[in-house]
């Protein structure tokens, strides 16, 4: 069966999900998702203070070697169990989950273009683009009301570790991208002409 990897990057909260989902829901069966969330790593060794103040916007914060070796059996048709990841207290659930491989494996993290390995595992690779500011209210709103967090956390979070990783890791990967993806998941057009060409791929 001939699979196809989509990459799907960008900066925190652009709309990468949307997107994601959107791709998702128009092959039904034929489609499987992958977020590289499942994969920060657990640090259970940690306090949870301790936890809540390393950087998770660093490509060290990812177990990017298991997230390759599974995308990998994916394309051989082989099912994998993936790890899931608890934002509320900065670590992994002792429960995994399997996914079964699809034609299409959709993959999508802020990250996923650092790694060369993960990067060239990519047969499409998009890029979900939103402006600076409008990233961080949609980032504050969704950590507020879906992470627990605060105000004040969220704020000092991004001045000190998502800004000037965004600036250093993820806007250079831009340049990787086969296509550029403005307003993420309110680009209707965007997505519904990468999807008239996954199907054109497809067949």
């Amino acid at each position: 069966m001939n699979r196809i990897v989509i990459g799907i990057a960008g900066g925190t909260a652009s709309g990468k999900t949307t997107v994601a989902e959107k791709i998702f829901e128009a092959f039904e069966n034929d489609a499987v998702l992958l977020s590289q969330d499942y994969y920060y790593k657990p640090h259970d060794e940690l306090t949870f203070e301790e936890r809540c103040r390393l950087n998770y916007d660093h490509p060290d914060s990812v177990d990017t070697a298991m997230m390759v070796e599974h995308i990998k059996e994916l394309k051989k048709g082989n099912e994998i169990l993936h790890p899931t990841y608890d934002f509320t207290h900065y670590t992994r659930n002792k429960q995994w989950q399997k996914l079964e491989s699809a034609k299409i494996i959709i993959v999508e993290g802020i990250l996923i273009y650092t790694d060369s390995k993960l990067c060239k595992l990519c047969d499409v690779k998009l890029f979900v683009d939103a402006a600076a500011d409008v990233r961080f209210i949609r980032r504050l709103t969704r950590d507020v009301n879906e992470r627990g967090r605060n105000m004040k956390s969220v704020i000092e979070q991004y001045l000190t570790t998502v800004k000037p990783m965004h600036e250093q890791f993820v806007e250079p990967t831009k340049a990787k991208a086969d296509l550029i993806i403005p307003q993420g998941g309110h680009n209707a057009i965007a997505i519904g002409m990468i999807i008239d060409g996954i199907k054109k791929r497809l067949n």
